[in-house]
This record gives C-alpha cells, sequence and structure tokens, in this order.
C-alpha cells in the first residue's frame, strides 16, 4: 500500500509539473478562416504603408481595400474561452513598468508582423497582460505565454485583437525548446 501510495503521489508530482501542451495560431482561427486563408492569393509588400508606420496610430489597424476579408477576420473559436493554452510568438510592446519591463503587448505569430503590411488579422493578435513584467530587448526574439485565453474584442490606436490573456508565465523561447 505504501509503494502505491508512493506512485500516485509521484505521478501527480510529475503531472503537475508537465508543460502545457503548444497550441498553433491556426487553432484560434474558425474552420472557415483557416480555409480562406488557404485560398488566398500572394500578398504584395509593396505598399505605401510597407515603410512601417505601425507606431503611428492605426499602425495594425492599415487596411488594404485588395485584401480578402479572412485578413481582418474577428471570428474565434468559442471552445478556447478560459482553456489553459501556451503560445508561442512575437511581441509588440504597449506597456512597461518603472524598470522598463513590459507588462502589456500583443503577441503576434510572425516576427516583424508590427511594421510589416498586412498585419496578421484580430484572430491572430492576443493582448497579453503580465504584471510581472518581462524585459524584452529584442522584440524579434521569439516567447512563450502561458495562462487561460479569453475570447475578448480589444482595440486601441494600434491594433484589434480578438483573444487576450493574463498570462502566469512569460519567457523567451530558449534553444533547448526548439
Amino acid at each position: 500500500m505504501r509503494r502505491l501510495a508512493c506512485f500516485v503521489l509521484l505521478l501527480c508530482c510529475t503531472l503537475a509539473r508537465a508543460e502545457t501542451p503548444e497550441t498553433d495560431w491556426l487553432e484560434l482561427m474558425p474552420p472557415e478562416d483557416r480555409k480562406a486563408l488557404e485560398e488566398m492569393p500572394e500578398i504584395s509588400h509593396d505598399t505605401p504603408e510597407a515603410d512601417g508606420t505601425f507606431d503611428q496610430q492605426g499602425g495594425l489597424k492599415q487596411r488594404d481595400k485588395n485584401l480578402p476579408a479572412v485578413m481582418y477576420s474577428a471570428k474565434t473559436v468559442a471552445a478556447l474561452d478560459g482553456k489553459q493554452i501556451r503560445l508561442g510568438g512575437y511581441p509588440v510592446p504597449l506597456e512597461t513598468d518603472a524598470k522598463g519591463h513590459s507588462t502589456l503587448f500583443f503577441l503576434v505569430p510572425y516576427a516583424g508582423a508590427c511594421i510589416h503590411v498586412p498585419p496578421p488579422p484580430p484572430n491572430q493578435i492576443v493582448l497579453v497582460r503580465y504584471p510581472k513584467g518581462i524585459a524584452l530587448d529584442d522584440i524579434y526574439a521569439p516567447i512563450w505565454i502561458e495562462g487561460p485565453l479569453k475570447v475578448e474584442q480589444v482595440s486601441n490606436d494600434l491594433a484589434d485583437a480578438a483573444y487576450a490573456m493574463d498570462a502566469g508565465v512569460v519567457r523567451l523561447v530558449e534553444e533547448g525548446d526548439l
């Protein structure tokens, strides 16, 4: 009986320390948006905004009338609301604390999304609230976020997001993660 109790305790400790499985960005899109994205023609980056006006009002909200509607979709996956996830991506800092650590930022699926046109659609942008803050010396360095994902429409001067997270864990991706 003692061995069984030790085994159960060891198993519980192992499961408690197990990492949350990674969520793929495409899982944040409903099936009809994924299909539309797969069928979308190649996008030209040769536009006036290509010079990078992301830091100006409406930066990630720029609209190219020639793009399909899926590029502006805020449709979400209801089953993800409240689900504990781990998502990798790139930060677009919005607010910092007194130490200069980012406490509020958008997470986007690819590096440079904050300066290239077109920006990701709202259902591919997550607003991350992280009161502990993280030093983000390089916005091209990928990070992991973990916590319960919320279906939450967020709009500010820079971008619209269809999801938000009060992150429990935010950390840089390390070589061992790859």
